[in-house]
């Protein structure tokens, strides 16, 4: 009986460079340092010979190996290359057109990375419980669809409705279909063994060592974001329209009572312009600095926010990103709002057609040269330029990253912030064997 595994897909190139530190096994013989791996005649080129997969095995546990130019933050405002080191099993596999390289490695070992890559492994030890238990919780229910959805082999999952007036995209994880998850934002951070994880990560792991959160008898798809705002969104406002009782709009504070009904445009409005007290309302550099990675913290504006583009930027922007011409952008007219006030819905006027796109992300991908904060904003029209005034980071739904760190750092358990941001849930143990 051991331990499931996890398939983590790191990165795809035509060419990836790579060091084996330590003693490795592929194709039959014992290799170690410097690796090129090429895609070529639909295959993976190694060592002069084309193969259908390439499969690096370590030859004991305390080994790593290095991977080259390996993208972060794909198409957000932090993106960036880095050389990242991982630990366990090394493959190589084809993926339209290019090589993906794939990490398998324990569940529980993948864990204390997330959570080091998702925030700083210095958090309080609270909050590092609560981000094990959801990263857990998360990663399995994944797992979990993907291999139900091959047992039933299910047709390709389409996640966009388009007419000639609308489009509707939202972007989720069955976009990978050939491992359980990648390395990036799309799913969750995961740098190997790049970030030092540190006793106290180890600690928070092993502490809940097979704990997931569930509602009604099935593992919680534990979705989590940096900065909700103030109060967090429903999943369907972000995804397929399905229901998850455990993931409701919940307002972030210690009074949860009072609650505004952000899907009035007057109520968002005074929402969004103002800067209501919430957990995740902190500009405490000290808990800030023990939460956010480095590149994190070049953001500080993520409660509220604005950008500014004249009518050229934006109409460029929409043409690029959408495809669509609509002509000069004239307005930007919400129809939609979740109950965070993130915007689901929104018609661009311009002076050729309307057109109407949704939901939260796309609209976040089409209105920014890379990803909007989150959709919760209001628009001011001037003379010569627009203003859009936001609220939050990313897309709100579940765990606030910056709230649960604060209420980390306030004294609350672990199990309190998860009841917070779940409600209904409960926690036990999920069958971590196969």
């Amino acid at each position: 009986m051991m331990e499931p595994e996890v398939k983590v897909g790191i990165v795809h190139a035509q060419k990836i460079r790579l060091t084996l530190n330590g003693s490795y096994v592929a194709k039959g013989e014992t290799v170690e340092g410097a690796q090129d791996v090429a895609y070529e005649d639909g295959g993976i080129l190694w060592n002069g010979n084309v193969y259908q997969r390439l499969t690096f095995k370590p030859q004991s546990d305390d080994v790593s190996f290095s991977l080259y130019e390996v993208t972060i933050g794909k198409d957000f405002h932090w993106e960036r290359k880095e050389t990242q080191t991982f630990k366990g099993l090394l493959q190589f596999i084809v993926d339209e057109g290019q090589l993906c390289a794939l990490n398998i490695l324990p569940v529980e070992e993948y864990l204390e990375s997330v959570i080091s890559s998702e925030m700083k492994a210095t958090a309080s030890l609270e909050f590092l419980k609560a981000h094990a238990v959801i990263s857990r919780s998360w990663l399995m229910a994944q797992i979990e669809k993907r291999r139900k959805a091959e047992q039933e082999e299910r047709d390709a999952f389409f996640s966009f409705r388009k007419t000639d007036a609308e489009l509707v995209r939202w972007y989720d994880r069955e976009d990978h279909t050939l491992y359980d998850v990648c390395a990036d934002d799309h799913c969750q951070r995961y740098q190997g063994i790049t970030k030092a994880t540190s006793q106290q990560v180890k600690q928070a792991v092993d502490a809940t060592r097979g704990i997931v959160l569930y509602h009604q008898g099935q593992i919680c798809d534990a979705r989590f974001s940096k900065c909700c705002g103030g109060v967090s969104e429903e999943f369907g406002t972000c995804w397929e329209d399905v229901d998850k009782p455990y993931l409701k709009a919940v307002r972030d504070g210690a009074d949860e009572a009072g609650m505004p009904d952000l899907t009035n445009e007057e109520n968002a409005r005074k929402w969004i312009m103002s800067t209501p007290d919430a957990f995740c309302n902190t500009q405490n550099k000290k808990i800030l600095s023990l939460i956010l990675n480095n590149y994190d913290q070049e953001t500080d504006d993520f409660y509220r926010w604005a950008v500014e583009y004249t009518p050229e930027e934006l109409s460029r922007l929409v043409a690029h990103n959408l495809k669509e011409d609509v002509g000069e952008v004239l307005d930007l007219i919400p129809l939609a709002r979740g109950k965070s006030g993130r915007i689901y819905r929104l018609q661009i006027v311009g002076t050729k057609k309307s057109y109407i796109i949704g939901k939260e992300l796309e609209i976040r991908r089409v209105l920014s040269d890379s990803h909007l904060f989150s959709s919760a904003f209001v628009v001011d029209k001037h003379y010569d330029h627009f203003v859009l005034h936001g609220a939050g980071w990313g897309h709100g739904v579940g765990l606030c990253q910056i709230g649960a760190a604060v209420m980390g750092e306030q004294g609350y358990s672990y199990k309190q912030i998860l009841q917070h941001y779940y409600p209904g849930s409960y926690l036990a143990s999920a069958l971590m064997v196969e």
